[in-house]
C-alpha cells in the first residue's frame, strides 16, 4: 500500500460525494465523521475554527476503504484502519507537511497511527483520554424515577445552556470546539437539548443529542451540576431523551463515555446501552516536547 493511495481535499462536497457512502455504511463507528461533516455542510466550513478543514479517503480497487477529517486546531479523526493503512496514512500526511497535533480513533487504529506518526514525523504520542462507544439495545428506564419531568430547552434557556456547557467542558478537561453561546444557539435551533427539571421548573440536569444523520443520533453531552449528582437526574434525562429519539423513528442511538468514569459507564449499561468499541485520544509532541500545529488542541470529540 502506498501513501498516494490516499487523497486529501478541502472540498467538503466532493469528499462527501466520494466517501459519503462509505461513512454511511457503518453509522456507529463513523458517527463523529457523519455528524461533524453534517455540521460543516449546514453551518459552514468555519463552524469549528478559523482554518479550513481537511478531509481525505483511502481508495483501493475503486472502493473507499477508510476516511479521515481534521477541523483545525483539533485532532485528526480517523475511521478504523489496519496497521498497514495507518502507516500509509501517516506517511501521506507527513509528506504533505500537515500538522497533526493528535489523533482520535478506535483503540487499535489510534495505537497503530501513533506508532506510525512517530516513525514518519518524529512525534511521540501520549494518551489523553480513553472512551467507549455504546449503542442502545433495549431501553430500560432506571428506577425509581426522580420527581420532575423532561422538557426540551428553548430560546429562553440560552443562558442556562451556555453556563452548563461551559461547566461540562471544564469538568471534562476539554477545549470547546465552539463558544458556549454558539453551542447553545445551535442546539436550540433543532431541539437538541432536554432538561430534567423539578416540579417548579428548575433545571436539574441536561442531555443533548446530535442531529439525525444516516439513521443515527448520538446522545451527549449529559451533565448534572455537582451538588445535584447521585439523585437519578442524569439517568432520568438520558432515558427520556433516548425515548424521544426512538419515537422519532431513529433506531441507531449512540453515546460515548469516558472509560475512567465508572458511574456513567454503569448507568448507561443499566439504561440499555451496549459497548461497540473503545476509542483513544493521543496527543503528539515532537522531540523537543512541544506539540506540532497551531495553538492548544483538544482531544474532545466535536459536538
Amino acid at each position: 500500500m502506498r501513501p498516494d493511495d490516499w487523497y486529501s481535499t478541502q472540498d467538503l462536497t466532493g469528499f462527501l460525494a466520494h466517501a459519503g457512502g462509505f461513512l454511511r455504511s457503518r453509522p456507529d463507528l463513523h458517527t463523529v465523521a457523519l455528524t461533524v461533516t453534517e455540521t460543516l455542510r449546514t453551518n459552514g466550513l468555519r463552524s469549528y475554527g478559523d482554518e479550513a478543514p481537511v478531509f481525505g479517503a483511502l481508495e483501493l480497487d475503486g472502493q473507499v476503504r477508510a476516511a479521515y477529517f481534521r477541523t483545525p486546531p483539533y485532532h485528526l479523526n480517523v475511521t478504523p484502519l489496519t496497521p498497514e493503512e495507518a502507516d500509509s496514512l501517516a506517511a501521506h500526511l507527513a509528506a504533505l507537511g500537515q500538522a497533526v497535533p493528535g489523533v482520535i480513533a478506535a483503540r487499535e487504529t489510534a495505537e497503530a497511527f501513533s506508532a506510525a506518526w512517530r516513525r514518519h514525523a518524529g512525534a511521540r504520542g501520549t494518551v489523553r483520554q480513553r472512551q467507549r462507544l455504546y449503542r442502545l439495545g433495549n431501553l430500560t428506564v432506571p428506577q425509581p424515577v426522580p420527581a420532575g419531568r423532561a422538557r426540551v430547552a428553548g430560546t429562553t434557556d440560552r443562558e442556562q445552556l451556555s453556563r452548563w456547557h461551559g461547566e461540562f467542558v471544564e469538568a471534562a478537561g476539554h477545549v470547546a470546539a465552539r463558544g458556549d453561546g454558539a453551542w447553545a444557539d445551535s442546539r436550540i435551533s433543532y431541539g437538541g437539548v432536554t432538561f430534567w427539571e423539578s416540579e417548579d421548573g428548575t433545571p436539574l440536569a441536561m442531555a443533548g443529542v446530535s442531529p439525525a444523520v444516516a439513521g443515527q443520533v448520538r446522545v451527549g453531552p449529559v451533565y448534572t451540576p455537582a451538588p445535584l449528582r447521585g439523585r437519578g437526574y442524569g439517568g432520568a434525562v438520558t432515558a427520556s431523551v433516548t425515548r424521544a429519539v426512538l419515537a422519532s423513528g431513529v433506531r441507531e442511538v449512540l453515546l460515548f463515555t469516558d472509560l475512567d468514569n465508572r458511574t456513567s459507564n454503569g448507568l448507561y449499561q443499566r439504561i440499555g446501552y451496549r459497548a461497540v468499541a473503545d476509542f483513544v485520544t493521543y496527543d503528539f509532541r515532537d522531540g523537543r516536547g512541544s506539540r506540532p500545529g497551531e495553538g492548544p488542541a483538544s482531544g474532545a470529540l466535536p459536538s
